[in-house]
């Protein structure tokens, strides 16, 4: 009798996946591990030089990688990104919808966030509902798939200070939930929530910084002490420390490792929903 947890093949190896926002933050990270477990990777974001740069460090290493510019909210991009990995690789094994940006601000602050609001619907709703529509076709023709959205713990429960961006998150969930419904034992489908993870850059698009307050609660004092304090290196060790459960402030590389993770499972084992957080970040969703 074999024992399936003792099942260690690489399950990565020669798997074409495209990923999304790569140019930079978790699609960075992901698109340099994923590649250098043997994946073909079409590495694509709005910045066309950045995923072409990416594309080119890759191969430089030894990886197998492409890179497009493509903007996620235009369907026609993200067809045409389908066809060229179809097309470089010959099949689409995944598709990492990574893209997206956080606008966090306050009703009162409308005259200021609407326009960034707009975009956030555009790439955290139609992003990803573009990423899977291109992958569709592809994906059931083969037999075989995976999607990997990205979504948010602000996603869990509406909070003041994050409408639109918790929004965004919920309707990825709705959606992708959705979608592995339609289709089941053909495509898997794997939702993934970060908490607040400040080394991607993420937070540069928050338009009043006073809107975190709606995700930390009681907690945002002693949360902006530690931010702080990592920030000039007077941080208590145990909260950088990822082996100490005291950690407060999560490294963008356990996204991309838990993006990883959830790729390098046999075809018929799909992990559905799953939050990283560090284990005393103090967020209260």
């Amino acid at each position: 009798m074999t024992d399936a947890t003792s099942d260690n093949h690489d399950h990565l190896a020669g798997k074409v996946v495209i990923i999304t926002g790569a140019a930079g933050g978790f699609g960075r990270l992901t698109s340099e591990r994923a590649a250098a477990r043997g994946m073909h990777v079409v590495a694509t974001d709005i910045d066309e030089a950045g995923a072409t740069s990416l594309a080119n460090d890759i191969v430089s290493a030894g990886g197998s990688a492409v890179g497009v510019g493509a903007d996620v909210t235009r369907l026609g991009d993200m067809h045409e990104v389908a066809a060229l990995a179809v097309d470089q690789f010959g099949s689409i094994d995944a598709i990492v919808n990574n893209a997206g940006i956080m606008p966090l601000a306050f009703f009162s602050d409308h005259e200021q966030a609407s326009d960034a609001w707009d975009r956030c619907i555009d790439i955290n709703i139609k992003g990803v509902l573009n990423g899977m529509i291109a992958v569709y076709d592809q994906m059931m023709s083969q037999g075989r798939g995976q999607v990997i959205n990205l979504s948010s713990i602000y996603s869990n429960h509406p909070v003041a200070g994050a409408a639109v961006y918790g929004a965004t998150k919920a309707a990825v969930n709705t959606m992708s939930e959705a979608f592995r419904v339609e289709t089941q034992g053909v495509i898997k489908v794997t939702i993934v929530k970060p908490t607040g993870v400040p080394g991607t850059g993420l937070g540069s698009g928050v338009i009043n910084p006073a809107a975190i307050t709606g995700i930390l609660g009681q907690n945002t004092e002693e949360y902006l002490g530690t931010m702080q304090a990592a920030m000039t290196g007077t941080a208590d060790p145990s909260l950088v420390d990822p082996n100490d459960p005291r950690y407060a402030i999560l490294a963008p590389d356990h996204i991309a490792d838990t993006i990883i993770h959830v790729l390098d499972q046999p075809w018929g084992v799909s992990l559905g929903d799953i939050t990283v957080r560090a284990t005393g970040d103090r967020y209260i969703l």
